[in-house]
């Protein structure tokens, strides 16, 4: 009876060690991917060239009116300040319709004027949605800028100048070429879009977290 009991426990050590060998043997299952393409982001069908090329470049598509937007703009400016030196942001004023075209235009005069920077931009959100002081037309936001200190007739001939005019005109021209439906949207490298209306990226923080998942997936393409 012992001697049975003796072969009976070999045989189960020895089937113990050749399951803990098959297992060693086994390579592991590749880890799951965090966000997935057509629910946290979406590929773009034609890549889009993007500047500076040595870098990665991460868009913003916003619209000073959008409300979403300007709750997005905290958050995106300090994990902006966090970006490594080679991934850049840049932000793009869109036009849905004829009435968004002059805030395309505040943008990039004060960008042409060197006068938009963080601050500026939370002054511009926080003066909309916050004191309610309407920046629909050249003449209100001029007179909103003078008391910013930024003269008059410097802004309204930025406002009209053909640098501008001429970027305003591919901010439009982008608006179709990377699919813009609604905003805010985040664009990685002219390839990839995410933003909070997809179901892995329904808010705010996650819509982040995809970008900095995008950027990560660009960096090891890159390799």
């Amino acid at each position: 009876m012992l001697q049975r009991w003796l072969s009976l426990l070999l045989v189960a050590v020895s089937l113990g060690f050749l399951g803990a060998a098959a297992q060693a043997q086994t390579p592991a299952a590749p880890a799951a991917e965090q966000f997935h393409e057509g629910f946290a982001y979406n590929r773009l069908p034609v890549p889009q060239p993007v500047s500076p090329s040595d870098k990665i470049v991460v868009m913003e598509f916003f619209w000073y009116d959008c409300p979403h937007c300007a709750d997005f703009d905290p958050l995106l400016e300090s994990w902006a300040k966090k970006l490594p030196p080679n991934v850049v942001l840049e932000r793009v004023p869109v036009a849905f319709s004829p009435q968004f075209v002059p805030q395309q235009h505040l943008y990039y005069a004060l960008k042409a004027l060197g006068k938009l920077n963080d601050a500026m931009q939370a002054k511009i959100f926080q003066a909309i949605h916050q004191q309610h002081i309407p920046l629909g037309t050249p003449e209100q936001m001029a007179n909103w800028l003078a008391q910013q200190g930024i003269p008059k007739k410097a802004f309204l001939d930025a406002y009209n100048s053909f640098g501008v005019n001429a970027q305003v005109k591919q901010a439009t021209q982008m608006v179709t070429d990377y699919q813009i439906q609604g905003v805010p949207t985040m664009a990685v490298q002219g390839m990839y879009t995410t933003s909070a209306a997809l179901p892995e990226a329904n808010n705010n923080q996650k819509v982040l977290q995809v970008v900095d998942y995008l950027i990560k997936k660009v960096q090891a393409a890159k390799k």
